[in-house]
């Protein structure tokens, strides 16, 4: 067992590498706040909003980065801009719904009104009210501007920082991640549907998930059962050179048996069950080079799912030490036609909430929640593929779990780990 003992620099590990990670990151409240300062405020690109979610000039959408209350807007002239969403004068919620239409932003407080490019242009009863009362005669407006966060649009994601730090946006991707997204996000969205998830468990279990490919043909039964994904497909992992950003990638083979799960005696063996509505798996190769699930993920809270015309996108955001919402944008692209918007509404069911694949997703960290309180002091092994976190031509590994946690590690505590 690790002795871990909490330090101004977070958490200790039992060594140098992220192939073994504490409990406690999971539980531990101090490094909860640790990780907003220097994961969520730090040189990182959060993910905000699509693009097409402020489809007009005049149009705001709401977002978070941890749990900062963040507001994103296209000003008149179409520039974007982000700012924490809080009033200036006395911290109140600024844009209550999450998202519209507006020339500009007024507080309910007490009126103090600002321009979608963050710009206090306005305080009610500044000069008071019959020469007595109001702000004093040096009151500047320009020095009481919301709070800005720099912010970029890629391939029609939008993200938003808090470091002059963080790097130019293609360089924090790496090349191969930045090709992935373009290659799913390659013409004019279309969004086709949204809801939130409320998961029972740290932020951090659920994006260790989603950079798990190992579960998947494990936990989701209905993977192997009707041969969507299996570890045994042609397949990989690209980890980008920080560890944080990764893809898994698989192509479909039908000439490919059970018997590898079969031998192993896993719960996602079974052969002998068929959908009632084998439509729903009715896929075309829109992308025309046989990929039919890709799971992407740019750190620290973003995921790109394509599975085989289903696609998403999905926002994690931390409420607490032991809570997250999950947001889930479904998306298709505006040249679709009925025939493929019908088949992208229908291959949603595979993931989300209730998802006939990912419905274990939802449930799987809170059994890792549950199972760790009180056991701080111990720690995961992540070995599987090795303790490295680099690319690899096969999925059975944990590499971009260990690449998660080399990005962490840097962040937290100013340095690289053995990785």
């Amino acid at each position: 067992m690790t002795n871990i003992i909490a330090k101004s620099g977070g958490l200790s590990w039992p060594s140098d590498k992220v192939s073994t990670v504490p409990y406690g990151l999971y539980t531990d409240q101090h490094q909860y706040l640790l990780e907003h300062e220097k994961v969520f405020k730090g040189p990182t690109w959060n993910y905000l909003c699509l693009d097409a979610e402020l489809p007009e000039n005049g149009t705001y959408k709401v977002s978070r980065i941890g749990e900062t209350p963040i507001v994103v807007t296209r000003d008149p002239e179409g520039n974007l801009h982000a700012f924490v969403n809080r009033c200036a004068h006395r911290g109140a919620l600024l844009c209550l719904k999450p998202e519209g239409k507006a020339e500009e932003i007024t507080c309910v407080y007490h009126a103090w009104s600002y321009s979608l490019k963050g710009e206090l242009k306005s305080v009610a009863f500044q000069r008071g009210l019959k020469r007595q009362g109001g702000m004093p005669k040096e009151f500047d407006k320009s020095q009481h501007n919301l709070r800005r966060l720099r912010v970029v649009e890629f391939s029609g994601l939008i993200f938003g920082s808090f470091s002059e730090d963080a790097p130019d946006i293609e360089d924090y991707l790496g090349p191969e991640i930045a090709q992935r997204i373009r290659r799913v996000l390659n013409r004019p969205i279309r969004i086709l549907g949204q809801n939130v998830q409320v998961l029972n468990n740290n932020w951090k279990l659920y994006i260790e998930n989603a950079k798990d490919s190992y579960h998947a043909s494990i936990l989701h039964t209905f993977f192997t059962t009707f041969e969507i994904n299996r570890l045994n497909q042609k397949g990989g992992i690209v980890v980008d050179e920080s560890g944080g950003n990764h893809v898994s990638y698989s192509k479909i083979d039908s000439t490919l048996s059970n018997e590898d799960y079969t031998k192993q005696n896993v719960r996602s063996s079974k052969d002998d069950y068929r959908l009632a509505d084998p439509s729903l798996l009715d896929s075309v190769d829109e992308y025309g080079d046989g990929v039919t699930l890709q799971i992407l993920t740019v750190f620290p809270g973003l995921v790109l799912q394509q599975i085989q015309n289903a696609i998403a996108v999905r926002q994690i955001v931390p409420t607490g030490v032991k809570a997250t919402e999950l947001g889930w944008t479904y998306i298709g692209f505006e040249d679709d036609d009925e025939a493929m918007v019908e088949r992208r509404l229908k291959q949603a069911n595979l993931a989300g909430p209730a998802g006939f694949i990912s419905m274990e997703d939802g449930a799987v960290g809170n059994f890792v929640q549950r199972a760790i309180e009180g056991t701080s002091e111990d720690e995961s092994v992540v070995l599987m593929g090795g303790e490295t976190a680099e690319s690899q031509p096969f999925r059975v590994t944990e590499t971009s779990v260990r690449g998660f946690w080399k990005k962490y590690r840097t962040l937290i505590e100013g340095k690289v780990p053995n990785a």
